[in-house]
């Protein structure tokens, strides 16, 4: 072999019939096709709609557990009022003397914006409004005595 025929088989060009062509130039950028950004979003929505509705449960569980704490709260506050001032069943609550048991201020609503209904000294010292109970419905709230 010759120095020409060196230089000839060494400048021959290589075999790219396996190559993918692109756009003119080196600097040529690569792109995702409409389909793969659709394909994305729609797993994406997917991925919400499930997520939506066992976000809007998990909400009412919290909200309906903080009621009911409330509603605790309060009620252990009233039989502490009761027994410091040697109240009986039946007897009327004043909210204004219970309310020095409680960390707070005595709460009238709930988080709902329900008022708390207050009965007399005894079992129905508090209840949860009707309203509240029906708003979280079908979420798994123990309301218990209240």
């Amino acid at each position: 072999m010759d120095a020409a025929t060196r230089v000839g088989v060494m400048n021959a060009p290589k075999n790219t019939d396996h190559c993918v062509p692109t756009n003119v130039g080196e600097n040529s950028l690569r792109a995702f096709t409409l389909v793969e950004i659709m394909i994305v979003v729609a797993i994406i929505g997917l991925l919400v709609a499930v997520m939506v509705p066992s976000m809007v449960k998990a909400r009412k569980q919290s909200q309906g557990r903080r009621i009911v704490n409330d509603a605790r709260e309060l009620n252990a506050a009233i039989s502490q009022w009761a027994l410091e001032k040697n109240k009986t069943d039946g007897d009327n609550v004043n909210t204004t003397e219970a309310a020095t048991y409680l960390k707070g201020s005595w709460p009238k609503k709930d988080i709902l914006g329900n008022n708390f209904k207050i009965g007399t000294v005894g079992t129905n010292q508090i209840t949860i409004a009707k309203t509240t109970k029906k708003a979280l419905t079908g979420v798994g709230i123990d309301w218990g005595p209240f």
